[in-house]
């Protein structure tokens, strides 16, 4: 790592008001150091302004639809509910407003100075922003995040929106097609499809959650495919065209879909446009092949002075993982506490409806590294799925399953489907990262009744590998 050094301006200048940026230049102007922050839009990034805020209180809002068909259940009579996707809206953009204001007003009470504006690199030290003003700054942070990517080129696509575009839309689509299978498209299309929506999801392969544990991605879609979502698997989108009153999208196999909207869900990508770094290429820098920038433990490029947090990095794009890559940043080149970041270990949900909640290593993963491997999985009903309506479907189902390295008892990983399993691998998280061992879960005394008794109660393994 290199010292702090002496430079005209500032000593740090952040490239980027996403969650990461904001940390990092608030950690370092308590550290004593001058900060500059340049923001193009709003300052909370994805997360807060266009991301995970917005959406889970979207997620709130969808719930609701089944909390009345359940209730029935429990005694109530209730009349015919009613939606109204402006009220929502207005009411969810008033608090992503506080939300960044509380960011500013943090920033502010640092020290930290803030400018508006589409930053571009000059020199190391040097960046000129769209209104023509230079800053100069001994070291600088490039936090800029990442944007929704277009997959392949489609005819048509103009006409499609994607995650961004979401936030913006100003009433509910009555059918919407929606393209991809990560943890966005599903938790947009589950939503959507709660809130009262006709939705289809093309998915070009064989399943949901490409990355995740076998039995969630299974789980998981049997759910939603109860919950009414009509799946499309293995099929591509190939054309979307306009009609008098709707759009028109061609599958691969011949179908066509009628909708009033089409919602490309397709990954992101690092957002490093019109940053000018190919200046810093000869420098040192050097831009990996998913065209994120890549760093070293501490978050440094290959350039002195240059660092990177968050999704611009490629690392783990989650928001919590930015914040603590720029705090790490701050403490130790502003702090004196040199630190890096694990990125292995990170609980994870996926905002459905049943949600999922996951952390540590997938069956596949763990099978990899420990050939001696007891599975133990749990498919259940909740108490509240008895009156609820529910019980004959997958949707009123969990599943939660451990995964054990028989050799040393350690547990090595979780997955969750099901209400609250989000908030369930917050804990177990803490459990793995004090490498807890399945007997110390078997002698934790079981709160009842509970849908999370299942992880100390689960005795006999479903599956067991390395034995003859």
């Amino acid at each position: 790592m290199t010292s702090p050094v002496t430079a005209p301006g500032f000593d740090l200048l952040v490239i980027g008001g996403g969650s990461g940026g904001v940390r990092a230049a608030r950690i370092a102007a308590g550290h004593g150091a001058r900060v500059a922050l340049v923001e193009q839009h709003r300052l909370g990034g994805t997360c807060v302004i266009r991301g995970c805020v917005p959406k889970k209180l979207m997620v709130y809002a969808a719930r609701f639809a089944q909390e009345f068909e359940e209730a029935q259940g429990f005694g109530w009579t209730l009349g015919e509910p009613q939606f109204d996707w402006t009220t929502l809206k207005r009411r969810r953009d008033a608090e992503v407003a506080r939300l960044e204001e509380v960011y500013r007003q943090g920033l502010v009470s640092a020290g930290v100075d803030i400018f508006q504006g589409q930053a571009r690199f000059l020199d190391r030290q040097t960046v000129e922003l769209s209104d023509g003003r230079k800053l100069t700054a001994a070291h600088v942070l490039i936090a800029t995040g990442a944007h929704p990517t277009g997959g392949e080129d489609t005819p048509g696509q103009e006409l499609a929106i994607n995650s961004d575009g979401f936030f913006e839309l100003e009433s509910l689509p009555g059918r919407v097609v929606v393209q991809g299978a990560g943890y966005i498209a599903v938790e947009l299309a589950c939503l959507l499809k709660l809130l009262g929506a006709e939705v289809d999801v093309v998915v070009r392969g064989e399943g949901i959650l490409r990355n995740f544990d076998v039995d969630v991605r299974q789980h998981l879609g049997k759910a939603l495919a109860d919950l009414g979502l009509n799946f499309h698997y293995g099929r591509r989108i190939i054309a979307i065209g306009k009609t008098f009153s709707a759009l028109r999208v061609a599958l691969d196999d011949g179908r066509r879909l009628e909708a009033d909207c089409v919602l490309r869900a397709l990954g992101r990508a690092p957002h490093t446009h019109g940053l000018a770094l190919e200046r810093l290429l000869p420098l040192g820098l050097e831009i990996n092949t998913q065209g994120a920038i890549a760093v070293d433990a501490y978050s440094q490029t290959g350039v002195p002075g240059i660092y990177a947090v968050g999704d611009v990095t490629n690392r783990v794009n989650l928001t919590p993982m930015a914040i603590r890559e720029g705090h790490a940043f701050a403490d130790s080149v502003f702090g004196g506490k040199p630190r890096s970041v694990d990125h292995h270990l990170v609980p994870t949900a996926v905002f459905t409806t049943p949600e999922v909640g996951v952390v540590g290593l997938t069956e596949a993963q763990a099978l990899a590294q420990y050939p001696n491997l007891d599975v133990y999985r749990s498919v259940f009903r909740p108490l509240k799925s008895a009156l609820s309506g529910q019980a004959g479907k997958n949707t009123g189902k969990m599943m939660l399953k451990l995964l054990v390295d028989r050799d040393t008892d350690r547990v090595l990983g979780f997955h969750g489907v099901g209400p609250d399993t989000g908030e369930m691998a917050q804990l177990m998280g803490v459990a793995l990262q004090l490498r807890a061992t399945k007997s110390a879960l078997d002698a934790t005394l079981a709160v009842h009744p509970t849908a999370a008794e299942e992880l100390v109660t689960m005795r006999t393994p479903a599956v067991r590998y390395g034995l003859a």
